[in-house]
């Protein structure tokens, strides 16, 4: 996907922005927004450039995932974690490392096992002989992106070391808090279609991903290309040899994000993000509705929307376009709702369409 594309929902209510793509250029909101007085100045044009350009990076080594790759640096922006769900083979690790590789970022892969400790995440505390005392040896949690492959594969004592670092961006070990490195971001994955001996995340961390992503399969003729770059010689083990390079560094996202936080958004904007989230709660459908964090992370990936799309403030679209990403792991279905077919996406289509759009 290259620009906003429009679904019709399973309600059949019309269709409905999904935002998982390049953000559109800057254009006439159809929303009330801030008064021109207090507007604050356009979204930096080079800053927008250098992550525009990051998405061409990962485009060298990764096809046909350029709305993973736009959620992603979505995240980036707000600072949060993402859950990305997906068959095997559709190119998790390949794009996490290319994400990586462009922004001029430190990453580590954990592969998540039945038998992996909290301390192979976090770090422990190692003897040393030589000095007869203990040192902190740190985990692959002190890095940039940290890639948390499959997830759920591991015990619920091994997840829940992530949470102090999800949450409070550090961790710590023997009572002494240690700081992670800025920016950091937690990029788990899952797979959606094998659950043998697998600890499904809790709600209280699902919560705590600001974003949950589904890597589709790819169309026929993006996996052509697939094929037709691994025949001219690919090997996604040697990112500089596919021509990827570092196009933007931390700098850069530290800079995007503080403009990403002086982005407006009206008071009738913020009451239409609670109603959708309030709405949520009294869905007949659902036996968990999205909490006062999932409207919050709502507001925050709504912001870097508008950013990315060019604008100060944020309309009811941009609200929409994030809707789904944002909301779909927080809600939990009846069960007899999911025998009846009902899915998680379908009733935030429903939501959606109920809720007045303010003008």
């Amino acid at each position: 996907m290259t620009e906003p594309v429009y679904t019709r929902s399973e309600s059949g209510a019309g269709p409905a922005p999904r935002p998982d793509a390049a953000p559109p250029e800057a254009a006439e909101p159809r929303a009330v927004q801030p008064g021109a007085a207090s507007q604050p100045p356009a979204p930096s044009q080079s800053l927008r450039s250098a992550l525009a350009g990051v998405r061409a990076e990962v485009g060298k080594s990764v096809v046909g995932q350029d709305s993973a790759v736009t959620s992603l640096l979505i995240a980036l922006l707000c600072q949060g974690h993402v859950l990305l769900e997906g068959v095997p083979g559709v190119a998790k690790t390949l794009l996490v490392r290319s994400l990586a590789a462009a922004l001029s970022l430190d990453t580590k892969r954990v592969q998540f096992t039945p038998d992996l400790m909290p301390g192979d995440v976090t770090g422990s505390l190692v003897y040393d002989a030589g000095t007869a005392r203990f040192s902190f040896r740190e985990g692959p949690v002190f890095t940039n992106l940290m890639l948390a492959d499959e997830i759920n594969r591991t015990p619920p004592k091994t997840q829940a070391s992530l949470l102090e670092a999800m949450e409070e961006r550090q961790v710590s070990v023997d009572g002494t808090p240690r700081m992670l490195p800025d920016p950091f971001v937690v990029i788990a994955t899952q797979n959606p279609v094998e659950y043998e001996g697998t600890y499904p995340l809790p709600e209280a961390q699902l919560d705590r991903f600001l974003l949950k992503l589904v890597l589709p399969l790819p169309e026929r003729d993006e996996e052509v290309e697939v094929l037709a770059r691994h025949a001219a010689g690919f090997d996604p083990r040697d990112l500089r040899g596919a021509g990827l390079e570092p196009v933007a560094d931390a700098d850069v996202l530290a800079r995007a994000r503080a403009e990403v936080s002086q982005v407006q958004v009206s008071r009738e904007v913020l009451g239409y993000a609670v109603d959708v989230c309030r709405a949520t709660r009294y869905s007949p459908s659902l036996s968990l509705g999205v909490s006062p964090r999932g409207a919050t992370a709502l507001l925050r990936t709504s912001r870097a929307w508008a950013w990315l799309s060019g604008r100060s403030f944020v309309t009811p679209d941009d609200v929409k376009a994030l809707a789904h990403p944002t909301l779909r792991h927080r809600v939990q279905l009846r069960a007899e709702a999911e025998l009846e077919g009902v899915t998680a996406e379908g009733v935030l289509d429903t939501v959606l369409a109920s809720v007045p759009v303010p003008r």
